[in-house]
This record gives C-alpha cells, sequence and structure tokens, in this order.
C-alpha cells in the first residue's frame, strides 16, 4: 500500500517529510486551503527526490494554470478537488503526469458517476464529504466502499489517523492503492508532525 503524505507548506519541513520517502508528496494550490503553498515555498517542489511523485492539488482551477504549474514545479501527479470535466482530466493527461480524481463520500454518493471517468483517470481517492474540499479532520464511512463497483485503484482519505492503522491493514481490497493523510498529523495546518508520520509508516510496514 502507497502513502501520500498531503499539504506541504513549510521549507523544512518539506525537506523533513521528504526524508521519509512517502510514495506521494501532495502540495496545495488552492488559495482558500489553510494549507495553501506559497510561491516561495513552490520553489522547494523541484528539489524533492525524483523518487517521490510530487503532486499538485487543485480546486477548480482554469486549465492553463494547472498546466503552467506542473510545468513549473515538474509536479508529477495532478489531483483534481473539485467538479472538473473529463475533458479537463484528459487534458491534464495529456501532459504525461498521473491524474487522481477526488470524491467526497457521504450516505448518497452514487458510485455511478465516475464511469466517464474510469478511462481518463489513472485512479479515483476518496475523501469525506465536506464543503472545504478535504481537510476536514474527519473520517468517513469505509462501508460504503463496499458499493464501489469498479477496479480503478483509489487513494483512501478523509482524517485518517494512527488509530486507524489497524483498520486500513483489515481492508482486503485489492483497489485500495494507498492512503492519503493530512490534518491528523499536523503540528499546525502545513507543518507535519515528523515523529507521527514515522510511527505510521512502522505501524504500515
Amino acid at each position: 500500500m502507497k502513502l501520500k503524505i498531503c499539504g506541504m507548506k513549510h521549507a523544512s519541513n518539506i525537506a523533513a517529510v521528504a526524508a521519509l520517502a512517502p510514495d506521494y508528496l501532495g502540495f496545495i494550490f488552492y488559495p482558500k486551503s489553510p494549507r495553501f503553498i506559497s510561491e516561495i515555498s513552490a520553489e522547494l517542489i523541484k528539489y524533492v527526490p525524483p523518487s517521490i511523485k510530487t503532486t499538485g492539488v487543485f480546486v477548480d482551477e482554469e486549465l492553463e494554470t494547472v498546466k503552467a504549474y506542473v510545468l513549473k514545479y515538474n509536479l508529477k501527479a495532478v489531483q483534481l478537488h473539485g467538479q472538473e470535466s473529463v475533458d479537463f482530466c484528459v487534458a491534464i493527461k495529456a501532459m504525461g503526469v498521473e491524474v487522481i480524481k477526488a470524491f467526497g463520500i457521504g450516505q448518497d454518493f452514487d458510485f455511478k458517476q465516475l464511469a466517464p471517468y474510469l478511462a481518463v483517470v489513472d485512479a479515483f481517492l476518496f475523501d469525506t464529504q465536506t464543503p472545504a474540499h478535504g481537510g476536514s479532520g474527519k473520517i468517513f464511512d469505509w462501508t460504503l466502499l463496499a458499493r464501489y463497483p469498479y477496479d480503478k485503484p483509489y487513494f483512501l482519505s478523509g482524517g485518517i489517523d494512527l488509530v486507524h492503522t489497524t483498520a486500513i491493514k483489515s481492508i482486503n481490497d485489492p483497489r485500495l492503492y494507498a492512503i492519503d493523510v493530512n490534518s491528523r498529523f499536523e503540528l499546525e495546518p502545513g507543518l507535519k508532525d515528523v515523529e507521527k508520520l514515522k510511527e505510521l509508516i512502522a505501524a504500515l510496514n
């Protein structure tokens, strides 16, 4: 199972977390997020080891803006957290980067709406349904994943904490490709608790 650590913001913290060698490192380019990365800090993305997939997180951003960030920071993946269309995903995918399309999951979520995206994304990301597009610190009801009818791999996100490691390891679903952690592993928004992340990695392994 892969690990994505999202919401990186501070220079020294980016370096310290990158040293833990997660599979993905997420940087939020959504101005309304408390984890929005400044242009200055974003310059450091270029120095993240190439073995880590640097991931830009966007919410209903202009296509040309996303493209510009992919090129400027040499992003390896793009995570789309808004109402982005299938055509939008196709255009990003054509740049040769991994495309992850996020959806907020609630009791009334219809997984059939994912069907048009199956051929154009590399993975889905299932997060807790919130107005703020993630970062809520709350988990959703994982039993809802039993309704997911497709083979496309997915990232599991939304309020994952150390206490959930046993439950995660007990999920018997080959489509579960990665877990995505953020707010529960922070000292403050955008500043990750490196020691707690070390505990997570040890527990998962």
